[in-house]
C-alpha cells in the first residue's frame, strides 16, 4: 500500500502547473486530495482530471492572499476530514522586468502572493498539521536561493519563503511536523516563452524564457511532482532542483563575487 493511501493532502495553486502535478501524482497513489485555487472553473477541471484518474478529489474555490478565504476552507476541511497530512503551498506568480524598474506596490503585490499566501495557509492549517504529525511543503525556486538579473520583485518574495519556512522547521521539528522548502528550476509549461510578454521592455529578450534566460531545461512537472513526495516520506529539510545548484548557491554565500560572475554567465542578458 502506498504512503500517501488515504491520506488528506491540501494543494494550494492546484488547478495548473507543478501544483496540479502534485495533485495528479497523490492520485495515482491514493490519497485524498483538496485542490484550492482562485478560478472555479480551472479548479473545477483540474478536479474532473483527477477524478478520471482514480482520484478522490475536493475542489475548494478561494484566494490564498485573503483571509477570509483561507480560514473558510481550512474550516471546510476540518470539517469534512477532520484531519490534514500534507499542506503544499503551490499558490503563487512570477514576473519579469528590472529590480529599478518594480515599484513598492510591485514589491507588495509580489510579497502576498508569493509569502503572505504561504504564511496565511500555514497558519490557518498548523493545528490540522500538527495533530498529524504530518508534512507542510513550501514551494519557493531556485530564485529562493539566488537572485538573477531581470526578475523584478519575484526573488525577494521566494527568499522570504525560504526564511519563513526554516523559521518553521527550526522551531517545529520537536513536535513531529516536517516541514520542507522545495526549490525547483523553471517548470515546463505550454505559455513558456510567452507568458511575459506584455512584461519588462526595458530587459533583454532573452531574459522572457523560462528561468529569465537561465542556462537549464525547463523541468517536467510529472517528474517534479514525484521528486517532492520521494523527499515528503524521506522528511527531507530542503529539495533543490536540478541539485548542482546547489554548488552556486554555497559560492555566492562563501564568496559573492564568484557567485555573481558565475550567475552572470549562466543566464542570458
Amino acid at each position: 500500500m502506498s504512503y500517501w493511501h488515504e491520506k488528506v493532502c491540501v494543494v494550494s495553486g492546484g488547478s495548473a502547473g507543478l501544483g496540479l502535478a502534485i495533485g495528479r501524482a497523490l492520485a495515482e497513489q491514493g490519497a485524498r486530495i483538496v485542490l484550492t485555487a482562485r478560478r472555479q472553473e480551472l479548479l473545477d477541471a483540474a478536479a474532473a482530471e483527477l477524478s478520471r484518474a482514480g482520484g478522490a478529489v475536493s475542489a475548494i474555490a478561494g484566494d490564498m492572499a485573503w483571509q477570509e478565504d483561507v480560514d473558510r476552507v481550512a474550516a471546510e476541511v476540518a470539517q469534512k476530514f477532520g484531519q490534514v497530512d500534507m499542506l503544499c503551498n503551490c499558490a503563487g506568480r512570477s514576473t519579469r522586468g528590472l529590480a529599478l524598474d518594480a515599484t513598492p506596490e510591485d514589491f507588495q503585490q509580489l510579497l502576498d502572493a508569493n509569502f503572505m499566501t504561504t504564511v496565511r495557509a500555514t497558519r490557518a492549517f498548523a493545528p490540522l498539521l500538527l495533530a498529524s504529525r504530518g508534512h507542510l511543503v513550501n514551494v519557493g525556486s531556485l530564485a529562493s536561493k539566488l537572485a538573477p538579473r531581470f526578475t523584478g520583485a519575484y526573488p525577494a518574495s521566494k527568499f522570504a519563503v525560504a526564511a519563513y519556512t526554516q523559521q518553521l522547521r527550526l522551531e517545529l521539528a520537536e513536535q513531529g511536523l516536517h516541514v520542507m522548502l522545495v526549490c525547483p528550476g523553471p517548470i515546463k509549461r505550454d505559455d513558456n516563452g510567452s507568458r511575459y510578454a506584455a512584461e519588462g521592455a526595458n530587459i533583454p529578450a532573452a531574459a522572457h524564457a523560462p528561468g529569465a534566460g537561465a542556462h537549464i531545461k525547463a523541468i517536467d512537472p510529472d517528474w517534479m511532482a514525484a521528486r517532492v513526495l520521494k523527499a515528503c516520506q524521506r522528511r527531507e529539510p530542503e529539495l533543490v532542483v536540478p541539485s548542482r545548484v546547489k554548488w552556486l548557491c554555497a559560492l555566492s554565500q562563501l564568496w559573492p563575487g564568484w557567485g555573481d560572475r558565475l550567475l552572470r554567465r549562466s543566464t542570458s542578458g
